[in-house]
C-alpha cells in the first residue's frame, strides 16, 4: 500500500496522454519514474519487444481511448473484468491496467538488472486480451470518499486499541521512508508539467479524485505501520493475526478507492 503502483502510473499519464495534455515523451517520463525502463510485449502486430512511447501510440491505433487500473488481492478481484488468465497473472503482480475502446490489458513484470553496486529496475509490461464486461467492486469517487472517511476513523480506532504507536521514531522513519517512496515518481511529474501542481496524478484528472487518491495513501499508510508495530518491538502471532482480521476491510476500502481514483476520468468521459 505504501508505493505508487506502476499500473497507476501508466494509466494516469497514458489517459493524459490521449487526452493530448501531454507530450509522448513526457507521458513516458513519468511512467518510468525512477525505474531504468519500460517495455512492452505482445502488443498486436509486433513480434519483439519495443518501447513505451512506440507501445502507447500503437495501442492508441488499435482503438484505445483510456487506460483504468486493477489492484486484485486474494480473493478480491478488484478492476479486473477476466478472462480468467488475465486474472491469475494481474493477481500475481498485484496489479494491472486495462484497456478502454479495445480488448486489451498491460500486467507488469518487475525485474532488476545489472551488476553488484549498479543495480537498477527494468519494467516488461505485458499485453493479454481481456474481456469487456464492467470491472469488478470499483465504487464511484463519492462512493470512494465517503467510505475512506468511515475508514480513516476505523483505522484509527484500530490503531488504539492494538496500542500501536502514531508516533515516535520508528513510526517517524517509516513516514518518512513512504513519503520519500511516494514523493520519487512524482517528481518526475512534477518536471515534465513545468511545476504546475499535478503532484498526485496526471492533468486532466479532477480535484475530487486527488483528494480521495491522498486519503487512501494516509489510510494505507497508517495499515502498514499497525502490521509493522510501530513501536518496533516484536509483535507474536496472535497479534498479527488479530491486526489482519482488524485491518483487513480498511484496507480493501483504500485499494478500492485508489483505483477509483485512478479510473475517474475514463468513468466520467463514459457516462457523458
Amino acid at each position: 500500500m505504501l508505493t505508487e503502483p506502476r499500473s497507476g502510473r501508466l494509466a494516469a499519464w497514458g489517459n493524459a496522454l490521449l487526452a493530448g495534455l501531454v507530450s509522448p515523451d513526457d507521458a513516458v517520463l513519468a511512467v518510468v519514474g525512477e525505474d531504468a525502463v519500460h517495455r512492452v510485449e505482445g502488443l498486436p502486430g509486433e513480434e519483439d519487444v519495443v518501447g513505451l512511447t512506440l507501445a502507447l501510440g500503437r495501442l492508441r491505433g488499435l482503438g484505445v481511448t483510456g487506460f483504468r487500473v486493477a489492484l486484485p488481492a486474494p480473493g478480491h478481484p478488484l478492476g479486473l473484468s477476466g478472462p480468467p488468465e488475465f486474472n491469475a497473472r494481474a493477481l500475481e503482480a498485484e496489479e494491472a491496467v486495462v484497456c478502454s475502446g479495445a480488448a486489451f490489458g498491460l500486467v507488469p513484470e518487475v525485474y532488476e538488472a545489472g551488476p553488484e553496486g549498479d543495480v537498477h529496475t527494468e519494467v516488461v509490461w505485458h499485453v493479454l486480451p481481456v474481456r469487456e464486461a464492467p470491472p469488478a467492486d470499483v465504487p464511484s469517487l463519492s462512493e470512494a470518499e465517503r467510505e475512506l472517511a468511515e475508514a480513516l476513523r476505523e483505522a484509527t480506532e484500530v490503531l488504539t486499541r492494538l496500542d500501536v504507536a502514531a508516533s515516535g521514531p520508528v513510526a517517524e522513519a517509516a513516514i518518512d521512508a513512504y513519503r520519500a517512496r511516494a514523493e520519487a515518481p512524482r517528481r518526475a511529474g512534477a518536471r515534465v508539467t513545468g511545476g504546475q501542481g499535478y503532484d498526485v496524478l496526471s492533468p486532466g484528472y479532477p480535484p475530487r479524485a486527488v483528494r480521495v487518491l491522498e486519503l487512501a495513501e494516509r489510510i494505507g499508510m497508517l495499515v502498514s505501520l499497525a502490521y509493522g508495530g510501530g513501536h518496533g518491538g516484536a509483535v507474536s502471532a496472535s497479534e498479527m493475526t488479530a491486526r489482519s482480521a482488524a485491518l483487513r476491510p480498511v484496507e480493501r476500502t483504500a485499494r478500492r478507492a485508489r483505483v477509483a481514483a485512478y479510473n475517474s476520468v475514463v468513468e466520467e468521459r463514459e457516462r457523458r
